[in-house]
């Protein structure tokens, strides 16, 4: 998918941008909705055509970088659980972080949110803050972790995640979730393990035995953020990365579960509405993977809105500005196709 200095600078961007966030400052809560509010999605800069651009400008002040990894308080009106075990595959307990919106007693939408990391790394407190601000918006979310290809190579991470939406349902009059209201969101491979939720609900070898066998795992509506479509492709398939999703297996070898674990793969004219973010100068997942993703759901007949970022790398929204852009998509989006269904 990249050359590996591409690479390197890739892992090294959010650290130089950390070291320089502090000149920027960051939008308060207010600010944001404001911004969320208007009729139109707030506009970027869009001259970035490397990322050692996008480097200056946050040290310049023109782009602020969100530290995920720094304390957040967590925000009026929401209410967190934190590390709840919401399967067990194999002997390892599987948890999740959940927000519900204070005080709620019906049944609401549920979001589930899942971390990139390439399958091996990454926390559930990873989308914290996306987490907090769509539970106080009247969703119960949850952020899940899965297990890592160094321990499970696929299919686990999958069945982890299937496992988190059958919690979900076995869960939904405790917490108030709508079981026909569920939606899964996530960047990188959390976005390519939200769409393989979306997609293959109907394959049941990659259920898994984590836990809740008697309820569904299918979700009606999916968020992508940058994630990979179709692992088949030589410029995927090649990767050190996809090779230890596989356990070290190369396309030759297991050509099937190459397949099996591709989400273009499964995808059928009944699949839930799917909303995508991919920015064009993205050379860990390259934007055209997002691309094929929309012409086949266009084909289909799949409702689809996809924001094709100019400029911008993987994991472009931990950028605030680009954040908020999301946010503002995003809420369009779960409140037409969830927000928006009846209840029973």
């Amino acid at each position: 998918m990249m050359k590996t200095a591409a690479r390197i600078l890739t892992l090294l961007l959010p650290v130089l941008l950390l070291a320089q966030a502090a000149m920027a400052a960051e939008l308060t809560l207010e600010e944001e909705n404001a911004i969320i509010a208007a009729p139109e999605p707030p506009a970027l800069p869009d001259y970035f055509t490397e990322q050692e651009q996008l480097i200056l400008a946050a040290a310049a002040g023109q782009l602020t970088l969100l530290d995920i990894n720094k304390p957040m308080p967590l925000l009026d009106g929401v209410e967190e659980v934190m590390g709840v075990e919401y399967g067990n595959a194999g002997g390892v307990s599987l948890k999740l972080d959940l927000y519900l919106p204070k005080g709620n007693n019906k049944p609401v939408p549920g979001l589930l949110f899942i971390h990139g990391g390439g399958w091996a790394s990454g926390k559930t407190t990873d989308y914290r803050y996306y987490a907090m601000r769509f539970a106080k918006r009247g969703y119960v979310v949850v952020s899940i972790t899965y297990r890592f290809v160094d321990k499970a190579p696929f299919p686990a991470c999958v069945q982890d995640a299937k496992c988190a939406v059958r919690w979900m349902r076995a869960n939904a009059e405790k917490y108030h979730v709508d079981p026909d209201r569920i939606a899964a969101i996530g960047g990188s491979a959390g976005g390519h393990l939200s769409m393989m939720l979306g997609y293959s609900a109907d394959v049941p070898e990659l259920e898994g035995d984590g836990g809740h066998a008697g309820f569904s795992s299918a979700v009606q509506a999916v968020v992508d953020l940058y994630g990979p479509v179709d692992i088949t492709l030589p410029e995927a398939r090649d990767n050190p990365t996809v090779l230890r999703f596989f356990g070290g297996k190369t396309y030759d070898e297991a050509p099937e579960q190459y397949r099996l674990a591709s989400p273009i793969t499964h995808l059928d004219k009944n699949d839930p509405p799917t909303l995508i973010f991919h920015g064009t100068i993205d050379d860990v997942v390259p934007v055209a993977q997002s691309d094929l993703l929309e012409q086949k759901l266009k084909e289909l007949g799949v409702p689809v809105t996809y924001d094709k970022v100019k400029g911008f790398p993987h994991t472009m929204d931990i950028c605030q500005e680009v954040n908020v852009r999301c946010q503002w998509f995003m809420v369009r989006f779960l409140d037409t196709y969830l927000k928006g269904k009846q209840e029973k």
